[in-house]
């Protein structure tokens, strides 16, 4: 933060240093709310050319990371004044360089493949801008996979026969990267710029307002009495809000400015926090009625009623939300995040005499969001139906000083996120332009061997290559030309193939090193954005389970009788608690490692497809179960 830079410059500053620090806090207020303010009036008023708005965008991020994270901390008196004179300078470079892209757009466009010096000096200089904001807002992890895509493109003829390409030089890769839309300004950034960035405001409006503690007191007069409630009840409602909404990431951002407070109160870290929500949101798209422009896509392709479609998707995408909840409820059992006695509780009615006025903005963002407006102009609306909501009552209204903070605040809030999604960017680009996600896709079928598994395992990796650089639905129609034919081949039907990778394609929203979904909520929780995606990763393990089960058991998709139905249905949840309760190794109690192997083979026993293994596997679940059963007795006998 700008106070930093003032205890960084001097443990005992003098009259200069602190007239600097005020100066740099000013410019930090001035740049903060005037992005929000850019932000409101592109999303709700006039919108701008794609690249002129990022780059207006990624520049007051950058501006404000150089100015609210100094270079160095706690140093000798002299090397801190360098170390500011450096941050001040990459605040006129950031400045510079997103202002020659602003004004000189159209130039750009017309000088593609015959660069000027100029373009080539900006292209290098935006890679080396967001390299640094990485490192000092994310950390070397980023910063270094990001720097691994680099010499991947440039080093391409080297590279292993599998991956290898002609290579690209320096000039093509800083400018492809920097001077179009299929690097650090193309899709990450895109989402980070719009409905991203809005709904993080609408939190700090929610925050400012005392909204959000009023959805908090909500939920805890609710859920409060049982283990994790709160974190549960983000679930269900992140499923309902995402099979209405049509964007995993809008559903994040919507939901999560609710549900992340109250789990992160209730004692979930704040990378949990955000895991759940990046989890379960991803989970909406897979849910019916409104499954993403993926589900109506699968219709024609397949010549499928959507109807149909509706029909066979709801049961495993029921499944999933019970995995994600099921994880939530063992982390809770495992931290001991308990239920309070209903004394200690917020009392429903009268946290919703107090609160009930914002239910009114609630209301209106789900309206806006049902009846097909962009996530941005729902956020827009939001936000103003807040702030306006606010006012009817004394305790809830913000004053002039306070919109003026809260804008500020929003920008901060936004800072780590947008860097994150910059630095995704760079890994898009050199995807995009080595072609490697598509050149995986072709040789799936001749590296399988025959092998179903081995082939979906070689469809979800190539999903998440394809999801670097593609939107989940572009990401599904590229992915189901290529590998589509290639599953039927094994055998598989045509609408299994089809919904196999559908479920695929949703695993990048969620998948490290890009994760829209998973930067976006922890934007919200402000946690680390790598640790966030893994933990994410983890709790969303169900979009790599359901198309197993899909490709080795037909009537999991109500394709058969009504027997085989009941008896697949038993066994996925049978295999998904299994499953679950391997990867936490908790089930009632705690497992040793040879009790949690024996769990991970049961749920794969209770999924093969053979009759007699599945028989087996349900034999063993159920003692499992019962040898839990007897430990937890043994536990809870005092001694």
């Amino acid at each position: 933060m700008a106070e930093n830079i003032c205890t960084s410059m001097d443990t005992a500053p003098s009259s200069n240093t602190t007239t600097v620090a005020r100066i740099i806090a000013g410019l930090v207020s001035l740049v903060g709310i005037g992005l929000s303010v850019f932000q409101l009036y592109t999303a709700g008023i006039v919108a701008m050319t794609a690249m002129r708005h990022r780059s207006v965008f990624l520049g007051c991020i950058l501006v404000l990371t150089f100015l609210t994270m100094p270079l160095y901390k706690g140093a000798s008196k002299e090397r801190l004044n360098l170390a500011l004179v450096i941050d001040l300078l990459l605040v006129v470079i950031s400045v510079a360089a997103m202002a020659y892209i602003f004004i000189d757009l159209d130039g750009i466009f017309e000088r593609q493949g015959e660069w000027s010096r100029l373009d080539f000096a900006v292209g290098v200089t935006v890679v080396l801008l967001v390299l640094e904001a990485t490192r000092r807002v994310i950390g070397l992890n980023l910063m270094i996979i990001a720097i691994l895509f680099l010499f991947f493109g440039y080093f391409g003829p080297y590279m292993p026969e599998i991956i290898v390409h002609k290579g690209y030089s320096i000039e093509r890769m800083a400018t492809t990267l920097s001077l179009t839309t299929e690097g650090i300004f193309g899709l990450p950034t895109g989402v980070a710029s719009t409905f991203v960035f809005i709904f993080i405001l609408f939190g700090a409006f929610l925050a400012k307002s005392g909204a959000g503690t009023f959805f908090i007191n909500l939920s805890y007069s609710i859920t409060g009495q049982f283990s994790g409630g709160p974190a549960k009840t983000a679930v269900i409602a992140s499923g309902f809000m995402g099979s209405v909404a049509g964007s995993a990431v809008a559903n994040v951002v919507a939901t999560g400015s609710f549900t992340i407070p109250m789990m992160k109160k209730i004692g979930y870290k704040p990378h949990v926090a955000a895991a759940v929500e990046a989890a379960a949101s991803t989970g909406g798209q897979l849910m019916p009625p409104i499954m993403g422009a993926g589900a109506f896509l699968m219709a024609e392709f397949t010549q499928t009623p959507y109807l149909e479609i509706i029909k066979i998707a709801f049961f495993p995408a029921v499944l999933y939300f019970f995995s994600v909840i099921l994880f939530v409820h063992f982390e809770a059992q495992k931290e001991g995040i308990w239920g309070l006695p209903k004394d200690q509780l917020p009392k429903l009615g009268e946290t919703i005499k107090q609160g009930l006025h914002f239910i009114i903005p609630l209301a209106i963002l789900i309206t806006v969001l049902v009846m097909n407006y962009s996530p941005m102009m729902a956020g827009f609306i939001a936000i103003v139906s807040l702030y306006l909501t606010a006012l009817l009552r004394k305790d809830s209204r913000i004053s002039f000083k306070g919109l003026l903070e809260t804008l500020e605040q929003g920008a901060r809030n936004a800072i780590v996120v947008a860097v994150a999604c910059a630095a995704a960017g760079i890994i898009v680009g050199v995807v995009n332009l080595t072609g490697t996600g598509l050149r995986f896709s072709s040789l799936i079928v001749s590296l399988s061997h025959g092998i179903p598994l081995l082939a979906l395992g070689l469809v979800a990796f190539t999903s998440l290559l394809l999801g670097m650089g593609l939107p989940v639905t572009a990401s599904y129609i590229v992915l189901v030309i290529l590998a589509g034919p290639g599953l039927m081949e094994l055998g598989i039907p045509l609408l299994t193939a089809h919904m196999i990778v559908f479920w695929y394609s949703q695993d990048a929203n969620v998948t490290p090193p890009v994760a829209l979904e998973s930067y976006a909520a922890s934007g919200i929780a402000g946690s680390n954005p790598l640790q966030t995606a893994f933990t994410s990763w983890k709790l969303a393990k169900g979009l790599y389970i359901m198309p197993v089960i899909m490709a080795y058991h037909p009537a999991f998709l109500l394709n058969g009788t009504l027997g085989e139905i009941i008896w697949v249905m038993i066994l996925a949840v049978c295999s998904i608690i299994a499953f679950v309760a391997c990867m936490e190794r908790f089930f009632l109690v705690g497992m040793s490692w040879p009790e949690t192997i024996l769990w991970a083979l049961d749920a794969v026993m209770l999924v093969w497809n053979r009759a007699g293994v599945n028989l087996a596997g349900l034999v063993v679940f159920v003692c499992l179960v019962i040898f839990q059963i007897f430990r937890k007795r043994r536990v809870e006998i005092p001694t």
